[in-house]
């Protein structure tokens, strides 16, 4: 099975730049785990239990003919056509918690025929628990697939939700966000599987990427029986400390007065890939390890820029900006709070910036860090971050981490109980993701081999992929065999030690490689076709 990773233009975001937020479009031929004969199909309305604490409010059933589906709303999730999906059994839950006045739904999709014994449950994105598109993408490939809304919004933009009319925290929707109601999804999708097809599903598998990511860690986290296999990409784990720390170039550039043009940092990316592209042994726009790229930035200092018909020097301003973007958020004291952008990674989702009539310049912060900093931390939804001080920004930083760690932060290393199950979690992460830094990712899961014994016996259930030059979420118009490796290693005991990718450089060429477990780096072998993933092998990185 390959996964293939649609972006779409993300509206209602004033930021430099659209951010990329995906649509499943699987494109399985994989064989069917166990089918189901025809006859056993019933899409009609049945009773199911209640998870425990929950009261079923209503389910509903209905039949679908085949069609092309809209979903529905607008871009990150919603706004686009899912052709060719078969006819099939649509079924809603809502659930509720007694005493939480919320009423979350619960969407489970059933093939008609061709059903491949498989459930799939399909995470969501920003501040959206789950995406319709990515269920009738799952469904197209023969998956029972279903998601839930967490009783929010489903825009992925909206966060009216948290506050309730006291202006506190609305525990219960936030508490279902975090955690709950990714949870209840799976025992309720699985429960209308054996409903509606008269036998449970075979295995059930997690897919999703960013939000979606870290929906699947807590579930491996907290819930280690649900999934037999996780598939979490680009997760948002370590919730608190990423999403404030994508605040900090707005920080950077308030304090220092300066607010660098796309040009300009287009010249540092540049600059980077270009002096770090042969790190991997030969020159093919992508930089294979950038952990080892100690490119300077104060080496552009007084570079000219060419940019809508202006020009521009760089000064030594503009570089200092740079580099502590790359370095990440410090405390007062110089202490590394959380890690920087990635070198090489888009800065315009973060560095957007407005100059007025009066020719003031001032910062546009990334909505979904603005929005988790005014609503949730300072629970003030007018709070606007574009002027705050290193000092404001270092007692927010630690306020949301203690007030929400524990309930959304998802960053327990102990995975023991999902080890036990037998449960399997692959993740890829690119490179070069603009709004969740790659080195979270490789910090958990070093803090996993610290506690569970070390890489080898972690490889046994747990493996991470970089993914060279790729932002978040998006190996845009290229391919990914992360699902399909997943389904090997969960049901034949394969286990992956690449994943297969096509990639898109810096110049806008599309190579072939082979995405290397951490913590191996791809090089070149010395000769043959730079595009082709046989000229490349994954080796231990260099000192």
């Amino acid at each position: 099975m390959k996964r293939q990773l649609l972006t779409l233009a993300t509206a209602g975001i004033t930021v430099a730049g659209a951010v990329a937020i995906y649509a499943l479009v699987d494109r399985s031929d994989d064989s069917a785990a166990t089918p189901v004969s025809a006859n056993a199909f019933n899409c009609s309305t049945f009773q199911i239990p209640a998870p425990a604490g929950t009261a079923v409010e209503s389910l509903t059933a209905t039949n679908v003919p085949a069609a092309t589906f809209q979903v529905p709303g607008s871009p990150p999730l919603g706004g686009y056509p899912v052709p060719e999906v078969p006819a099939h059994c649509e079924v809603t839950v809502t659930v509720a918690h007694p005493g939480a006045n919320d009423h979350a739904k619960v969407q489970v999709w059933l093939p008609e025929s061709g059903w491949n014994g498989r459930f799939q449950a399909v995470g969501g994105a920003a501040y959206a628990a789950g995406n319709i598109g990515g269920v009738a993408t799952a469904v197209k490939q023969g998956y029972a697939a279903a998601t839930t809304d967490a009783g929010v919004d489903t825009s992925g933009l909206d966060t009216s939700w948290a506050l309730n009319s006291s202006g506190q925290i609305n525990a219960a929707l936030l508490e279902n966000f975090a955690s709950r109601s990714v949870h209840e999804l799976a025992v309720v999708g699985k429960q209308v599987v054996t409903e509606v097809y008269g036998q449970a599903a075979s295995y059930a598998y997690w897919n999703g990427c960013s939000t979606g990511g870290r929906q699947g860690y807590m579930e491996a986290q907290k819930y280690p029986t649900d999934f037999n296999g996780i598939n979490a990409d680009a997760p948002a784990i370590n919730w608190n400390q990423f999403e404030v720390a994508t605040l900090w170039p707005q920080v950077v550039m308030n304090e220092a007065h300066t607010y660098p043009t796309t040009c300009e940092f287009n010249a540092f990316n540049q600059a980077a890939v270009k002096d770090c592209d042969t790190l991997d042994g030969v020159v093919d726009g992508l930089i294979s390890d950038p952990s080892r790229c100690n490119f300077d930035p104060r080496s552009l200092i007084g570079t000219k820029v060419q940019c809508d018909g202006k020009e521009y020097t760089i000064s030594e301003a503009v570089a200092d900006v740079v580099r502590k973007i790359w370095d990440g958020p410090r405390d007062a004291n110089g202490k590394q709070l959380w890690f920087g952008l990635p070198t090489g990674a888009d800065f315009s989702s973060l560095t957007a910036s407005t100059t007025g009539a009066n020719g003031v310049t001032t910062g546009v912060p990334f909505t979904v860090p603005a929005q988790w900093v005014a609503t949730f931390v300072q629970k003030q939804p007018g709070f606007n971050s574009a002027n705050l001080t290193y000092a404001q920004f270092d007692q927010i930083f630690q306020r949301a981490r203690s007030e929400y760690d524990s309930i959304i932060g998802t960053s327990d290393p102990d995975l023991s109980a999902f080890r036990a199950a037998g449960g399997k979690l692959i993740t890829w992460h690119g490179d070069a993701d603009q709004l969740i830094p790659t080195a979270g990712t490789v910090d958990y899961r070093n803090r996993v081999n610290a506690l569970m014994g070390g890489t080898t016996k972690v490889d046994d259930f747990y493996r991470v992929f970089l993914a060279p030059g790729v932002s978040h979420c998006a190996l845009t118009g290229s391919t990914v065999n992360d699902l399909t490796a997943l389904t090997a290693w969960v049901e034949h005991g394969q286990a992956p030690d690449v994943l297969q990718a096509t990639l898109t450089t810096a110049t806008g060429q599309t190579v072939s490689r082979d995405i290397c477990r951490l913590p191996l780096v791809s090089h070149y072998n010395g000769d043959g076709d730079p595009a082709s993933a046989a000229s490349f092998r994954c080796v231990a990185p260099s000192p």
